[in-house]
């Protein structure tokens, strides 16, 4: 036998169990309303909008088998007659799991009452009708599901970009928040990192750099500009002043540095919160440029040890950071400490030269450096420090602020 039935024998039974099942559906549809509501703990919980709109699916879900059990040749266009009836906004509501357990309750409902609704002898073809049927209702809710995920997946993708376009801009005044809650932003403090982009498809790459967040465990928005790639990390470690925090950074940073293309990859300033991003985001970018100044820079580095290339390319966070931090607690201090650091510089690092042009003994001017590294952070012994406490110190008497 076909699913056509050419026999009339069979073709008779169905007829009559198609009937039968014509006038039970008022019926089959508030059994399945009633096992739902019993068995599922999660439908309870719904609002009664949604439960409303869950009995529709259900009652369309009947009619269309019964329609579709009078006439088996006819392909069932499930998509349209039962997945149609509700707002798309109930597919978020309702996961695929869910979905697959309402189609359990219901064909537990119809096989329960397969020896009534059947008629006699028709009982195992009825039995095949919902298998059938329950397979191809299972194929499309998958394929609205995964439609829907695609769509979402692109409408986040597009918000995702211009989230991350309004950080580098600076415009994080309108609609941040609303953008950040859609994509389901909810972890702080907040950090940066920028490098350039590699050579594999982009798409595939947001995908990659999503899916490493999640098993990190941070929140991520990525965005291209130009050959850049901008990596945006909420969940990052808050140091709490802990002396380990360049670890901290190089470790995060670290985590994400495979999803780069070759070049520099620098870590912005941590911030406490989406809000404040868009600093952390100028400075990472910004400090893209300056990094070629330094080609040993680690991979990844913190733009805080590029301030003295930042700041002889411009950068004026740099140069006030560098004014802050070195010149003014120097100047501060009084005369000798800037003086011997200046005198030092000036002599070639020299601890004897230094001393005799000051007039004082070797063991001063150690004691003075010594000062010079505890107030500053850049040690006058140290070859990296040198080049920024002179950027430092030649910024502070040019009046920079």
């Amino acid at each position: 036998m076909t699913a056509t039935d050419p026999d009339p024998g069979a073709a008779a039974t169905r007829a009559e169990t198609a009937a039968r099942l014509e006038r039970a559906m008022g019926a089959l549809g508030t059994a399945a309303m009633a096992s739902m509501d019993e068995r599922l703990p999660w439908y309870r919980k719904m609002s009664a909008e949604n439960r409303s709109w869950i009995g529709l699916v259900a009652q369309a879900g009947v009619a269309a088998f019964v329609e579709w059990f009078k006439r088996p040749a006819r392909r069932p266009a499930i998509t349209v007659e039962v997945f149609g009836t509700a707002p798309r906004e109930l597919i978020r509501t309702v996961s695929l799991q869910h979905t697959v357990e309402l189609l359990r309750v219901i064909i537990d409902v119809v096989e329960t009452q397969v020896e009534s609704l059947a008629a006699p002898g028709g009982e195992d073809q009825l039995r095949e009708g919902v298998l059938l049927y329950t397979r191809e209702f299972a194929f499309s809710a998958a394929k609205v599901y995964a439609r829907a995920a695609e769509a979402r997946g692109a409408w986040d993708a597009r918000l995702e970009a211009l989230v991350v376009d309004a950080l580098v801009r600076g415009e994080t005044e309108d609609g941040l928040d609303a953008w950040a809650a859609a994509l389901g932003w909810s972890m702080t403090p907040v950090q940066a990192i920028a490098g350039y982009l590699p050579e594999d498809d982009a798409e595939l790459l947001m995908d990659d750099i999503r899916a490493l967040a999640r098993r990190a465990g941070h929140d991520v928005l990525a965005g291209t500009q130009g050959t850049r790639l901008i990596i945006v990390v909420g969940g990052a470690v808050d140091d709490g002043g802990r002396a380990d925090k360049a670890a901290d950074d190089s470790g995060l940073a670290g985590a994400f540095a495979g999803m780069f293309g070759p070049g520099p990859i620098v870590l912005g300033p941590r911030v406490p919160d989406l809000h404040a991003a868009s600093r952390s985001v100028r400075i990472a970018v910004g400090s893209l440029r300056a990094a070629a100044c330094w080609p040993d820079a680690p991979r990844p580095v913190p733009a805080d040890e590029l301030l003295p290339e930042r700041a002889l390319d411009g950068d004026q966070d740099a140069r006030e950071q560098l004014v802050r931090q070195v010149f003014l607690p120097l100047r501060d201090a009084g005369s000798p400490l800037l003086d011997t650091l200046t005198t030092y510089l000036e002599h070639g690092s020299s601890l004897e030269a230094c001393a005799r042009m000051l007039f004082v003994h070797p063991n001063t001017v150690r004691y003075r450096l010594r000062r010079i590294g505890d107030l500053t952070g850049f040690s006058p012994t140290e070859g990296r420090h040198v080049f920024a406490l002179q950027i430092a110190v030649t910024l502070g008497r040019l009046g920079v602020r």
